[in-house]
């Protein structure tokens, strides 16, 4: 059939208000967010002035693959996943780096800061944003638990261990990290892009 151009016009116009199904696309999405405040040093552990995030119920019901929306969602925002994986089970951290966490299955017992540092429980769904230096390891976890990890673009992140004579020149090193440019789970709003921001 030959669409003249106000036809055409108005086909477009149609188009354009026809719902589009999001289902299995992973798109910005504002979540229910906690901020966990651990700034002060714990051994060898600098911890970081910035909070950090904690996402609930980040992935929507119905989603045939949890690893994959998740993988995509922080593709989509900026920061490339680069592994699948539980916690380590002893205190590590990021000295040049921040790091998002997404929990894909299962459930976890997390201890943040350091030694001495909060212990929180995680579950499918839960993404933990963390800013360099903050001290994470495993505490307990089921069978399943499993995560996504990513970093900002370009980053290869060191592993740094609870070391009391490396304290202040990896301090240091986590004061000088760049904030990231957008927030895994939320693009370019909301999450850490105002709280971060606002330090």
């Amino acid at each position: 059939m030959h669409l003249d151009r106000r036809r055409f016009v108005t086909l477009l116009g149609v188009i354009a208000l026809m719902p589009i199904a999001q289902t299995g696309f992973a798109t910005p999405r504002e979540v229910a967010m906690d901020t966990l405040l651990i700034d002060k040093p714990d051994g060898g552990v600098p911890n970081n002035r910035l909070p950090v995030l904690i996402y609930h119920r980040v992935i929507p019901p119905d989603i045939p693959d949890n690893a994959e929306y998740l993988e995509h969602l922080f593709r989509a925002n900026g920061w490339p996943p680069q592994w699948r994986y539980p916690v380590y089970t002893f205190t590590h951290f990021h000295s040049n780096t921040p790091e998002v966490l997404g929990v894909y299955a299962g459930t976890a017992k997390l201890q943040l800061g350091g030694e001495h540092g909060n212990i929180i429980e995680v579950n499918v769904g839960d993404v933990l944003l963390l800013p360099a230096g903050i001290g994470h390891k495993q505490i307990s976890a089921d069978e399943n638990f499993m995560l996504v990890g990513a970093y900002p673009p370009g980053i290869k992140a060191d592993l740094c261990h609870d070391e009391l004579p490396q304290l202040a020149a990896r301090t240091k090193a986590v004061n000088a990290v760049p904030l990231p440019a957008t927030d895994p789970v939320t693009g370019h709003s909301e999450g850490s892009m105002l709280v971060w921001h606002q330090k």
